[in-house]
This record gives C-alpha cells, structure tokens and sequence, in this order.
C-alpha cells in the first residue's frame, strides 16, 4: 500500500500574489489603505531628520502600529502580515523616502 502526500511546490508560502506596494517620498500623511488589511514590510531607501509613524487608521491619530525613529540606516523592516482593522495611515515628519508593502 502506497501513500501520497501532498506537498506545497512553492517554498515561499508566507509570501502572498496579493501584495501591494506605496512609494513614499515627501513629508506628509498618506493613507496606505482604507480598510483592513496586512502590513507585510517597509523598506526605508533614504532617511530624513524626522520620525515615522504608522497608524491602525485612516487619519494620523488613533492606534500606533510602529514609529520608526529618525536618521535610521536605511533598511526593511519586517512586520510579517501584522494586521490592521480599520485602515493603514503613514506620517512621514521629512522627506524621508520608502516603500510600504501591504495586503
């Protein structure tokens, strides 16, 4: 007697087809999304004196997700899908510039 099993061909099953991508370059508040969704990743490619705030909404207010503090190495930071209920809104204090993946 023979079984089989199945198995997932893709070795990357944590990554999703449904991924969406902003460019943020400038100071300002930019709603992402507004409804919930996933936060997957944000890759900072510059960094500017000032701080950014991640917010569970659609307005810059409310529930922080993350601040990311200023003149930071540029890098990705990981948040895994981490999900947000009401909708995803970035402040960006200075023209630091950097892109948000999310679902």
């Amino acid at each position: 007697m023979t079984t089989q099993m199945k198995t997932n061909v893709y070795p990357f099953t944590s990554l999703s087809m449904n991924s969406n991508t902003t460019y943020i370059s400038t100071a300002t508040t930019t709603v992402v999304k507004d409804i919930a969704g996933k936060l997957n990743s944000i890759t900072l490619g510059e960094t500017a004196a000032g701080s950014i705030t991640i917010y569970d909404n659609t307005a810059a207010s409310g529930t922080v997700i993350a601040v990311l503090k200023a003149s930071i190495v540029e890098q990705t930071f990981q948040f895994n899908g981490a999900l947000f209920e009401t909708g995803l809104t970035i402040v960006t204090a200075a023209a630091s510039k950097l892109q948000v993946s999310y679902e």
